[in-house]
């Protein structure tokens, strides 16, 4: 018997971007494998889009941010401000997640409209062996992680104070844009 998880993806920093994303994603787990389907709408179009799950690897559940996470008072929640309440980007959904390599450029690209599809068929072995090399366990635990949608344009003027670089990729990459609590269908 399958394991199906849900997330109802809603828009995060909307009223900066100008552009209210949200979808939804399903993760479904099916003997060695997972089948992982996201759909995002309105979000920034023609841009490529992070999309990962963020947790806590001791297993506290995550929640998604809200702009009461805005610690600096810049009226962006960044990627750093995140983190005390949905923990560390884990899993990315690119084009290959068992291998857990976070900045890459294999990632969705939204269309004109700000609309794009993911679909990937996950080795779960594969995931699990990478993931608790990472991350100390081999237990994905769902049900405690949110997933995170990122991305805006490079013309989007962020003040200094956003934050959110890793390697060579600035906030405008890791700035999230939509959130969802993933949960046990």
């Amino acid at each position: 018997m399958a394991e199906k998880y849900t997330a109802e993806i809603v828009p995060l920093n909307a009223e900066k971007i100008g552009t209210a994303p949200h979808g939804a994603a399903t993760f479904t787990i099916d003997g060695a494998q997972m089948k992982i389907h996201i759909d995002m709408f309105d979000t920034p179009a023609n841009v490529q889009h992070w999309e990962h799950f963020h947790g806590f690897p001791d297993g506290k559940p995550a929640e998604i941010a809200t702009a009461a996470q805005d610690a600096n008072g810049d009226g962006f929640v960044d990627l750093p401000e995140t983190e005390p309440v949905s923990g560390t980007t884990m899993v990315p959904f690119d084009a290959e997640p068992a291998k857990m390599h976070v900045p890459n450029d294999s990632y969705p690209v939204a269309d004109a409209e700000g609309h794009y599809a993911y679909d990937k068929l996950v080795d779960l072995k594969e995931l699990q062996t990478a993931f608790n090399a990472a991350f100390g366990s081999d237990d994905l635990q769902l049900d405690k992680r949110v997933i995170y949608i990122h991305g805006v344009p490079d013309t989007l003027k962020l003040p200094a104070t956003v934050q959110g670089t890793v390697m060579n990729y600035d906030a405008h990459v890791t700035l999230p844009i939509a959130v969802g609590k993933i949960i046990k269908a």
